[in-house]
């Protein structure tokens, strides 16, 4: 299995010759955040599905999604088509495969399955969009868990054991605020699904216009806190951090 890391939750991922696209943010600038780390994404082809884990902008990027092919699968939280087809029309809702937490999805060779997140379900503060976060089980020669954006939750541990964790470990910002992982918590969290590998994601990449000099420990640090931490608390997993852009090779141990 390979995988290119693009920066902050975008993910290519390529297992059993199907190609899966997790929340991509393809362009340079999201409202008052800027790309600081990474080229802009320019993908090796066209992906079989699109992942959305949850409605954030920064996840669930319509302008992202309009540079893919028009007949590019979404596979998204139940209730996210009606998003979907407010900002993109109703041919791109009826692309959507909506799940909700132990439904899953075929996709070329792997089988994807929908599990828990614990994140805000929420578009933004002024929207009334709602549909329940979530993170995905990717079954095809790994198994792959796909985290998307989410704290700690008790099912957590019954998610493993798992060959790869693509991980949350920081944000955005220069503070991180509930529904998040931070470093130490991203550690615990691939302790209790029993990774052998880890990829810290969802830090280094964007942050606030004017903040370049504010906090950037919280912007540069998190993936190698991670490795620290995972290295105390789950020596058996091997962790590997990636630039933006960079890929890996990924193979059962």
């Amino acid at each position: 299995m390979r995988l290119t890391w693009y920066g902050h939750s975008t993910v290519w991922i390529e297992d059993s010759g199907t190609r899966l696209l997790t929340d991509p943010l393809l362009r340079d600038r999201l409202a008052h955040l800027r790309r600081r780390r990474g080229p802009t994404p320019r993908l090796p082809g066209a992906p079989d599905a699109v992942l959305v884990s949850h409605l954030h902008a920064d996840h669930l990027d319509f302008a992202s999604l309009r540079r893919l092919p028009p007949d590019t699968a979404l596979v998204v939280p139940a209730g996210a088509g009606r998003v979907v087809r407010q900002a993109l029309g109703a041919a791109a809702a009826r692309r959507c495969t909506e799940l909700a937490v132990g439904d899953r999805t075929t996709i070329g060779r792997v089988t994807v399955a929908a599990v828990p997140a614990a994140h805000h379900s929420g578009r933004g503060p002024w929207s009334r969009h709602r549909a329940p976060a979530l993170g995905y089980l990717i079954d095809g020669r790994l198994r792959t868990w796909f985290a998307g954006d989410t704290a700690l939750f008790d099912e957590m541990a019954g998610l493993g054991p798992l060959d790869l964790a693509l991980v949350p470990v920081g944000g955005w910002g220069p503070t991180l605020g509930p529904g998040h992982l931070d470093p130490a918590g991203a550690a615990e969290a691939v302790r209790r699904v029993a990774a052998a590998w880890a990829v810290p994601i969802h830090f280094g990449t964007f942050w606030p216009v004017g903040c370049e000099r504010v906090r950037p420990d919280r912007f540069f640090g998190p993936g190698d806190d991670f490795a620290r931490h995972a290295e105390a608390v789950s020596p058996g997993t091997r962790v590997r951090v990636l630039r933006p852009g960079e890929s890996v090779a990924v193979r059962r141990p």
